[in-house]
């Protein structure tokens, strides 16, 4: 496979850095631009001095003009499932790919489909500390959740559509 490469830049509402990690470009579908990366996929967290490798391929959907990504992970995984509640994603250029992360995530376990909101404290400690504007925060809390709804229903495209991205990556 010859993908084109993108750059995940995700920061804090404040303006510093969160996440980054390189992804190449799957392909789109009517749920938006999905990436994927290998196991073994170097990340960075905050400011660039923490890095962790992935242990698992994984894919993430960049759906358009929504308040959320959703990465899903292969085994070993705990999580198949891991929802971003972020501001809707730019593209500054087709290499790169920007988000706010809002602190909400909606998380979906690999063993049973649990499905939880994760860093809710985050989530009102920061409403406070970077005073996200009252419009972000209903929309936030109103994106957690209808994914919460969406996962535990297994609802498109966190259904037959995302196992089969991720087919597609596990087998680069």
């Amino acid at each position: 496979m010859n993908a084109a490469r993108v750059l995940v830049s995700v920061r804090k509402y404040d303006g510093s850095p969160h996440r980054r990690h390189p992804m190449v470009r799957l392909g789109e579908d009517e749920h938006g631009v999905w990436l994927g990366a290998p196991a073994g996929t170097v990340c960075s967290t905050g400011t660039g001095s923490a890095v962790y490798t992935t242990r698992e391929a994984r894919v993430m959907l960049i759906p358009r003009d929504a308040w959320w990504t959703g990465l899903f992970q292969a085994a070993p995984a705990r999580l198949d499932a891991y929802c971003d509640v972020t501001t809707p994603p730019r593209w500054p250029h087709p290499g790169e790919v920007t988000m706010i992360d809002l602190d909400l995530d909606v998380c979906r376990t690999r063993d049973g489909g649990t499905v939880y909101v994760d860093d809710e404290d985050e989530f009102a400690d920061h409403q406070v500390r970077h005073a996200y504007p009252p419009d972000v925060i209903a929309r936030a809390t109103t994106t957690a959740e209808q994914l919460r709804v969406a996962l535990t229903e297994d609802a498109e495209p966190f259904g037959r559509c995302r196992r089969s991205w991720l087919a597609r990556m596990s087998a680069y």
